[in-house]
């Protein structure tokens, strides 16, 4: 039997008018607190004494300042309690992706833009409560029994609908879904552990993919959305069962292309009638949705008990120049992903969760992308040093129309600054930033991303840093399931915003499309295929005796330097962004 603790800590962030991670709007700001918001913590612990520790914190993503700083003090502080070394590959520090939570804690640069700029004093408050609850559900530790759950949301219960239905029904693998059954194009199971004491259920982890993104971008309150709602309801509930101080992990799964809202035929004036509190009512029922099933499943005890050594790999690669096995290429012998780069569909948004720039604009956008990338491949450049890495950068990116070039820091091929910032905040800020030389030597989005894999028993969790849609996730499970199976590996989930934030994961398929998530897939057409390629590799190394496993262990993204963060943190600009919000 395992030993486990779990525990619980409050982010203690107060809202002072900054703005919150998930819509990227300059006028999404924090100046009131509806619920408090939490890092959950489980430690669990095998019969030989490994560790492993998952914590999931009440925010809009992991970042890699996050999890820097949270290993370097829980280095000292395992080897206190427990008298054993912290091994980093079995920590997995994933995030709720609520879109009203504090940002300003990455220390890439463009996620910050709209805080506006990194703010010390968030992200050492977060790595407090990852720590803390870390530290205090390890000193918890008893003999616990595991079990695992899993059952499908029945069709009429409204969890959730595919947001990107013409992308998703590109793929030649999926049942083809009309317009009236978006709510059937996803991955309608939840998986869940159950963490039992003397027979009881005390705690619980589930896995589910859909946004929380009940809550839009014109509320001004940190609130933990329908995920935030859902561990509540659950602790609650076995709080009135006699469990003492219960803690529930509700984390994401394939999320990337599932709404929590209506999508089909008057879907935007559907959403439009849910306004103010009304918001907070439909993230709390969603909430109740997840947290009912996951009670159901688990509250009888099922028998399907899991025992066994845990076990765990982690690797950073870097996805800007990934040579990806042709195998996931569709036999495409020479497939690389490239630089990242955002496009026209990234800056107009989602329909329903989150329009951003107005249609009439963002094709403007995209044919303007279309005459740079002309330009950059006419004959006329032929002789130019850059045409063969464009050359490069456009195999990869395939029909994306390139706005933001985050890796070579261009706009529309020309320089940050180069747009002039009167009309719009966020295009202002990064003139500043610019201007200043906060961005210089520092990467705008992170490239180089951790893949993990951790091992409970015949369980294997695979920790990815992005937003995988359905079909996306489907086969990368499909693809490491081959590897793991025949080594005694019975179930293979995915748990996503894991470790780090690096935008969006389609299918090659979806990916033509150029929906939003297709914009948002920083890495190009290819991108699923690296995930595949680079898991594949851990995986067969995880099927290796430890002594023999032979893989990039050193690999970690260039360190920011420390006067580019200082000029991003903009104080300054706070008292600006507030009154024009306002």
């Amino acid at each position: 039997m395992h030993h486990i603790g779990w525990a619980k800590q409050t982010i203690n962030i107060q809202p002072q008018g900054y703005a919150m991670f998930g819509y990227g709007q300059w006028s999404h700001r924090a100046h009131g607190q509806q619920t408090l918001l939490y890092a959950r913590a489980f430690c669990i612990q095998d019969d030989k004494k490994n560790l492993s520790i998952i914590c999931c914190l009440d925010m809009g993503c992991v970042t890699h300042a996050m999890r820097e700083a949270a290993c370097e003090q829980l280095k000292i502080k395992i080897k206190q309690q427990l008298g054993i070394t912290f091994n980093e590959s079995a920590f997995v520090l994933t995030a709720t992706h609520t879109h009203s939570a504090p940002g300003g804690c990455s220390h890439d640069a463009l996620y910050n833009m709209p805080t506006p700029g990194f703010v010390p004093a968030h992200l050492a408050a977060v790595t407090q409560a990852i720590v803390d609850s870390v530290v205090q559900a390890c000193q918890r530790m008893k003999p616990t029994e595991i079990k695992r759950g899993s059952d499908a949301f029945a069709d009429d219960v409204p969890v959730a609908w595919n947001r990107s239905l013409e992308a998703y029904n590109r793929n030649p693998d999926v049942t083809q879904y009309t317009d009236e059954q978006r709510h059937l194009a996803l991955d309608r199971r939840m998986n869940s552990l159950g963490f039992y004491r003397d027979g009881k259920l005390h705690a619980l982890l589930s896995l589910f993919g859909v946004h929380a993104t009940c809550l839009g971008n014109s509320l001004d309150k940190f609130d933990g959305d329908n995920k935030g709602y859902a561990a509540e309801e659950a602790e609650t509930w076995l709080a009135s069962q006699g469990v003492d101080e219960p803690v529930a992990i509700f984390a994401q799964a394939t999320a990337g292309d599932v709404s929590p809202h209506f999508h089909g035929k008057g879907a935007l004036a559907r959403r439009n009638r849910i306004k103010g509190d009304a918001e907070y009512a439909y993230a709390q029922q969603n909430g109740n949705y997840q947290s009912d099933m996951a009670l159901s499943m688990l509250s009888n005890a099922p028998q399907n008990s899991i025992s066994g050594e845990l076990d765990s790999v982690l690797s950073y690669m870097n996805f800007s120049c990934m040579h990806v096995d042709a195998e996931f290429a569709n036999g495409e012998q020479n497939a690389f992903t490239s630089d990242p780069c955002h496009g026209a569909a990234f800056f107009a948004g989602t329909p329903v969760d989150g329009l951003g720039t107005p249609a009439p604009l963002a094709k403007i956008m995209a044919l303007m992308a279309k005459t740079v990338k002309s330009w950059r491949l006419s004959s006329f450049k032929k002789n130019n040093p850059e045409t063969t890495y464009y050359q490069q950068l456009y195999a990869s990116q395939g029909p994306k129309a390139i706005v933001l070039e985050a890796g070579k820091k261009r706009i529309l091929g020309r320089a940050l600054d180069s747009s002039p910032g009167v009309f719009d905040p966020l295009i202002a800020e990064m003139n500043r930033q610019v201007k200043a030389g906060a961005i210089v030597d520092s990467a705008m989005v992170p490239s180089v991303v951790p893949l993990q894999i951790l091992v409970i028993g015949p369980l294997a969790l695979l920790c990815c840093p992005g937003e995988f849609t359905t079909m996306a996730g489907q086969r990368l499970v499909t693809t490491v399931t081959a590897i793991l199976q025949p080594h005694g590996i019975d179930q293979v989930l995915l748990c996503s915003y894991c470790n780090d934030y690096m935008g969006y994961v389609t299918t090659f398929e979806e990916y033509q499309q150029q929906a939003y998530e297709g914009g948002h897939t920083l890495f190009g057409q290819w991108t699923l295929a690296a995930f595949q390629t680079g898991f594949s590799q851990l995986a067969k190394q995880l099927v290796q005796p430890v002594a023999q496993r032979n893989y990039d262990q050193q690999t970690r993204p260039t360190p920011v330097p420390e006067h580019e963060l200082a000029l991003r943190t903009n104080h300054g600009n706070l008292k600006t962004a507030v009154q024009q919000h306002r």
